[in-house]
């Protein structure tokens, strides 16, 4: 079973930094993550969504060479490709991995603007080693669906952050 924990930052750039700072922590096999998404509460209100992989682009790309594959054996290979991206973009566009766009946008309402918001699906984590590594960044817990202790834990580790004096 996954958690989803989702941290406030005061800037895009501290929320990407928190995220490839996980990344680096899945690389040292201390954390499996099934999703990141950065939320950012734009100027005019909207919601804007950093996912961590582009759906459509990836299907475009799929599209594409499943489309030049079909058309070399029907011999047009160039509509081949046009048909497979434009669907495989679509199908993309249309596909949703991961935690759910509309309950990202839902909560992210609440931000003030400029602020963005980490969402990260966790699978498994060393919980006391992935606390050391972010807790400097500070932040606010917006939701989790950690159990009581482990929640604490991470808000007491982020509250640490925000009462150091800054040098």
């Amino acid at each position: 079973m996954s958690d989803l924990v989702a941290i406030v930052y005061p800037s895009e750039a501290k929320a990407e930094e928190v995220r490839q700072r996980l990344l680096r922590l899945q690389k040292e096999y201390l954390i499996t993550i099934s999703d990141a998404v950065i939320a950012v509460k734009t100027d005019a209100g909207g919601i804007k969504l950093n996912q961590l992989v582009n759906t459509t682009a990836m299907g475009a790309m799929t599209g594409s060479f499943w489309g030049l594959l079909i058309g070399v054996i029907f011999l047009n290979p160039i509509l081949g490709v046009a048909v497979g991206a434009a669907s495989g973009a679509l199908g993309g566009a249309l596909a949703d991995f991961g935690i759910d766009d509309a309950f990202m946008k839902e909560l992210s309402a609440s931000l003030h603007t400029g602020n963005a918001a980490l969402f990260v699906l966790i699978k498994n984590m060393t919980a006391d080693k992935v606390l050391k590594e972010i807790k400097d960044a500070g932040g606010t817990v917006l939701k989790t669906s950690l159990d009581d202790s482990k929640e604490q834990a991470l808000r007491d580790a982020l509250a640490s952050a925000a009462e150091r004096p800054a040098a």
